[in-house]
């Protein structure tokens, strides 16, 4: 982006800070007119032709520029947890798939836990087919990147969402 005396072409089609178009004329006129409103020229189409130039507050224009950046911000990926025990009731369980899902669409990945107390740790077959319903039931939105796993009183997998 080029700016006053670094615009080298003439002649430049000039719009005003207001957005109304001043028309064509060389480069010197249009720097005086910059300079009259106390702004700078800003060559802001430079594959058209004539380019076209705006006058504009350079400073006020690049802070605008960075704030619009700075908004379009990439997502952070974030790890988020839905927690089920062996015992968790069918609509319970319900709710925790709907809350993963929404999380894997919001391109966060998903971690899913099992917890077991006491003489629950007797019936791991039974927190495995809870984890299965939950991995089955948001397979169409994650992939499984880590495999169902004891570590200690938990069993754990990781789902991330589907690119």
């Amino acid at each position: 982006m080029r700016v006053n005396e670094q615009i080298r072409i003439s002649p430049v089609r000039v719009i005003n800070a207001e957005g109304a178009m001043l028309g064509v004329m060389p480069t010197s006129k249009a720097l005086e007119h910059a300079r009259e409103a106390g702004m700078d020229l800003v060559e802001v189409a430079a594959n058209e032709r004539p380019p076209v130039c705006k006058i504009i507050d350079y400073g006020k224009f690049k802070y605008t520029q960075k704030k619009k950046l700075s908004k379009q911000k990439q997502h952070q990926i974030q790890v988020k947890e839905i927690r089920v025990r062996p015992k968790t009731g069918e609509h319970d369980i319900e709710v925790k798939v709907k809350r993963a899902r929404e999380f894997l669409e919001q391109k966060d990945k998903v971690l899913v836990n099992v917890l077991f107390r006491g003489r629950e740790l007797a019936h791991i077959d039974e927190g495995r087919r809870v984890m299965e319903e939950v991995l089955k039931s948001l397979e169409d939105v994650g992939k499984l990147e880590k495999n169902p796993s004891m570590e200690g009183r938990r069993m754990t997998a990781i789902l991330a969402p589907k690119a």
